[in-house]
């Protein structure tokens, strides 16, 4: 549904829609009003895109009960009209989980006039009946949801093709020693006007494929609580693969940050037991196949 079919609705039917219109769809418990909110346009040129900007503006801080942490959002094409996508919030599994209550906060931006921006703290209802309304991937560390979104928020809806797959992998030789870059929120901190933190680090394990066997990889990167869930992503130009280099802009979401990696040390005396965990500078990523089988899971409505 588009934003003029939306002006269509009264603010009544909307609230009567949010408050009676509810049903269980593959285990999610979603309402009217949020399918018809969270329905608009995948921003187009997709090709065209400066990936390191609009992620920044599709990157989001996620604020809760018990936690916090960093979600983006990405568009899943609708079926029937594929340039049009419903908002998808992506993040690591366990912000969402260590929430309680119903309730979370997405903190949003709003682009003003004067070329400012404002942050709007907008809650995100995360339960229903004491049910989850994100799903969440069977083996690793990702969560999705459908959100419902205000129309005036300056983010370009990034389409789900931008997730690399195995193919994308192979295709462009990418492989240890390579730099990424993520995108969060360490210990809540944020850039100016609420905007996250980029923080760039290189490739740190092998191999990294099959993905759907190796699930996760490692980038030498010091992370901080706040970061999990954020995306990891790749952008290079004037790449060499397949034997020569290739001008284009090779860009692409590699995966999302699940946790920091620890080298575990258990210390034992003649009084006490205890163990140890020592930081090695290292995040842990989920590849980006799953966020995409994540995603995948929520139910369809056309």
């Amino acid at each position: 549904m588009n934003e003029s079919s939306a002006i269509l609705l009264s603010k009544e039917r909307q609230i009567e829609m949010l408050h009676t219109n509810l049903w269980h769809v593959s285990g999610v418990v979603l309402s009217a009003f949020l399918i018809f909110r969270l329905f608009c346009d995948i921003a187009v040129g997709q090709e065209r895109l400066e990936l390191n900007t609009v992620l920044m503006k599709s990157t989001f801080k996620l604020q809760g009960e018990g936690s916090m942490g960093t979600g983006f959002v990405i568009g899943r094409p609708s079926n029937k009209e594929p340039n049009k996508a419903y908002y998808v919030l992506v993040t690591a599994a366990h912000v969402l989980e260590k929430m309680q209550g119903d309730q979370a906060y997405i903190i949003l931006r709003t682009k003003k006039d004067d070329g400012t921006y404002e942050k709007i703290p907008f809650p995100i209802k995360i339960r229903g009946d004491s049910k989850p309304l994100w799903v969440r991937h069977n083996e690793v560390d990702v969560a999705a949801m459908y959100v419902s979104l205000p129309k005036n928020i300056d983010m370009p809806l990034l389409a789900a093709n931008f997730l690399v797959d195995d193919k994308g992998i192979q295709e462009f030789e990418i492989h240890p020693g390579d730099e990424l870059m993520c995108l969060g929120y360490p210990l809540s901190v944020e850039g100016p006007e609420g905007f996250p933190i980029l923080r760039s680090g290189k490739i740190a394990s092998y191999p990294l494929l099959p993905t759907k066997h190796i699930k996760s990889f490692l980038l030498s990167l010091q992370i901080f609580e706040g970061n999990s869930g954020g995306p990891v992503y790749f952008v290079e130009s004037g790449r060499t693969y397949k034997g020569s280099v290739h001008v284009s802009t090779i860009q692409f979401i590699a995966g999302l940050i699940s946790e920091q990696y620890f080298a575990t040390e258990n210390i034992e005396s003649l009084r006490e037991k205890k163990e140890v965990k020592h930081p090695l500078s290292l995040a842990v990523v989920i590849h980006s196949v799953f966020i995409k089988e994540t995603i995948d899971k929520l139910p369809k409505f056309d």
